[in-house]
């Protein structure tokens, strides 16, 4: 039986899978309008393979690794392929209670490693070689909080695949030749009320995330009315359950009042990040929205997609 339509395609995604670490950055930036600022670009994506060995190298036990995506908005002009089947702005869902907004950024850079100076170092050569062709649209950086809990107490990303379900849930195949070894980036930042959500008893915090706070055993799911957070963003459908990888990480300072949770999911389906968010915040059923947003703001709304590592590299040439 010929089996060659279903090998995997031989190519280097960029490291959307790397380890969850102690400190990242999350960098938008926004391109300039002009051809210099497009070279400009091309030529920075092209070495950002070179610039993550020079940094790494001062300490290889730190992980450093970097992921860059790119917005449908300059998707055109850097790239040298149409861009991928369902890559477009992001999309904003507007619930009765609860709005899930979009913002400007054409370019993402997801830096992350043990070790802070090391994304520090990154982000500052990066910057240099871009120079006056970006503007920077959102710098956000984060930390990892004890346990790999969010800044509600409750630990983030038990639901990420793992092991060979990482890959098929998170880089593109043959259903889109061109962009295959490439994944789908949505990011989203959630500014928490903590002094409403501590108001709560732990039990009912428990039952808005469908966890126990302590330990975090998963909880039965609602039969009906009010879904919790972890029902309401698990996607099913007569393929089964369909998987992204989260690498959320908590950000800000207690003096500024002004912290929360940076959302980053990474998919092989864009669909499946944008279903979960319209459950969330449209509900299901409608007018059931996910409670945590009753104490979660969104600030920021950005999708990318992040290239295979060798159409990186080729921008240089």
């Amino acid at each position: 039986m010929d089996t060659s339509g279903q090998q995997r395609v031989p190519i280097q995604p960029q490291r959307v899978d790397a380890p969850l670490t102690r400190s990242s950055i999350f960098l938008v930036l926004s391109m300039v309008d002009t051809d210099e600022a497009t070279q400009a670009v091309k030529d920075a994506l092209g070495s950002v393979a070179d610039l993550t060995k020079n940094v790494a190298i001062r300490d290889l036990h730190a992980t450093l690794a970097v992921a860059v995506g790119v917005g449908s908005r300059v998707w055109d002009r850097i790239m040298s392929v149409p861009a991928p089947a369902e890559l477009h702005p992001f999309r904003e869902f507007h619930g009765e209670k609860h709005t899930a907004i979009a913002t400007p950024g054409d370019l993402l850079f997801h830096i992350r490693a043990e070790r802070y100076d090391l994304c520090f170092e990154f982000e500052r050569q990066l910057l240099d070689v871009l120079g006056d062709a970006v503007k920077v649209s959102d710098e956000t950086v984060g930390f990892r909080y004890f346990d790999a809990r969010d800044l509600l107490g409750f630990v983030d990303g038990t639901a990420n695949p793992v092991g060979p379900d990482v890959d098929a849930s998170t880089v593109v195949g043959d259903e889109d030749q061109q962009h295959a070894g490439g994944s789908y980036v949505v990011v989203q930042k959630y500014l928490h009320d903590v002094k409403a959500w501590n108001s709560l008893p732990t039990e009912a915090q428990e039952a808005i995330i469908g966890r126990r706070k302590i330990d975090n055993f998963e909880l039965d799911d609602a039969v009906e009315g009010q879904k919790a957070h972890k029902t309401l963003t698990t996607i099913e459908d007569d393929e089964g359950e369909h998987d992204i990888l989260r690498d959320n990480m908590p950000f800000g300072t207690p003096g500024t009042d002004n912290f929360g949770t940076y959302f980053i999911g990474y998919s092989r389906h864009l669909w499946v990040t944008e279903r979960m968010l319209e459950r969330m915040f449209i509900g299901d059923p409608v007018g059931k929205h996910d409670r945590i947003l009753d104490f979660s703001t969104p600030t920021l709304g950005c999708t990318f997609f992040v290239p295979c590592a060798e159409a990186l590299e080729a921008l240089g040439d």
